[in-house]
């Protein structure tokens, strides 16, 4: 127990030193921008490629479900539909077109990570670009594993307390997988550096628990009867677009945070394991002694 907190402490440490000198909030906000000009050319390509995985109904009947689930405020029922239309309909020409800012991310996420390295870089940004791409390959089978619970969530809402219970807990673990992929790929090939690979899954599904607490938090902040609007005088929809970006830094907060654990962890791997205490024959034997 006392090696763990001495490990846990050593790499908060390591945390804050590459932390210091830099705005976190200015490269999280950044990131944020970027993100913002992404997802929803992201998820449209992501429900177009599901789509030709399975077919345009079906993708528009879970989301009409997920509409179910999710709280009214937002508008997040007519938001899903939508968003459910533009994107089982989308065309060739169309996906060729939101390839383009879909890409942004990756270009946002090499460039926010880079601050915090030493290394220098060239074609940043078509460098982040180009790394994301792939994930285009996996996210039609992730997105449908995830629209594959939404029925089982609707079904446990429905029976009481416990039942809810189990759908945060059931859409809390469906999620965290889902993440973990492209945040692997994320940390090991869009940002700059290779790190090893078991400080990348470590430090990856870390990082995508926390996402999917902080997106279990969020949903739960909307069944709360706060007027949004209010502060941008009654304007719900001003108050809305202010609750996603406030959300979405959050996020990327979370993600910058779970790389600088990530690096830390394998600066400590690089070290080697820590020399253990001597036994009592090795600390009787003089120095250059051989050993029995």
């Amino acid at each position: 127990m006392t090696r763990w907190r001495s490990e846990t402490r050593g790499l908060l440490r390591s945390v804050r030193r590459g932390l210091r000198g830099r705005d976190l909030s200015l490269i999280a906000a950044g990131l944020t921008f970027y993100a913002g000009i992404s997802v929803v050319p992201l998820l449209l390509l992501a429900l177009g490629l599901t789509s030709l995985l399975t077919s345009p109904g079906t993708v528009r009947g879970y989301l009409d479900t997920l509409g179910q689930v999710l709280p009214d405020q937002l508008g997040a029922p007519d938001a899903l539909a939508a968003l459910a239309a533009a994107g089982t309909t989308l065309t060739w020409l169309g996906g060729v077109l939101a390839l383009l800012p879909m890409t942004f991310w990756g270009e946002g996420l090499r460039r926010a990570l880079l601050r915090f390295t030493g290394q220098e870089d060239s074609f940043t940004g078509w460098r982040g670009r180009l790394a994301v791409v792939p994930l285009l390959v996996v996210a039609p089978f992730l997105l449908l594993a995830v629209l594959g619970v939404v029925p089982v969530l609707a079904d446990l809402q429905e029976h009481g307390f416990w039942g809810r219970v189990g759908s945060i807990a059931v859409g809390f673990y469906t999620v965290l997988f889902a993440l973990a992929v492209p945040l692997v790929w994320g940390f090991r090939v869009v940002a700059p550096g290779m790190l090893r690979w078991r400080a990348i899954l470590v430090g990856a599904f870390f990082t995508a628990a926390s996402l999917s607490g902080f997106l279990q938090g969020f949903v739960l902040f909307l069944r709360l009867p706060f007027a949004l609007g209010a502060p941008f005088g009654g304007l719900d929809v001003v108050g809305g677009v202010v609750a996603i970006g406030l959300w979405l830094f959050v996020l990327h907060l979370v993600v910058i945070a779970g790389w600088l654990l990530t690096q830390a962890l394998d600066e400590r791997l690089a070290r080697g394991a820590p020399p253990g205490p001597p036994t009592p024959a090795a600390a009787d034997r003089p120095d250059g002694a051989p050993a029995p």
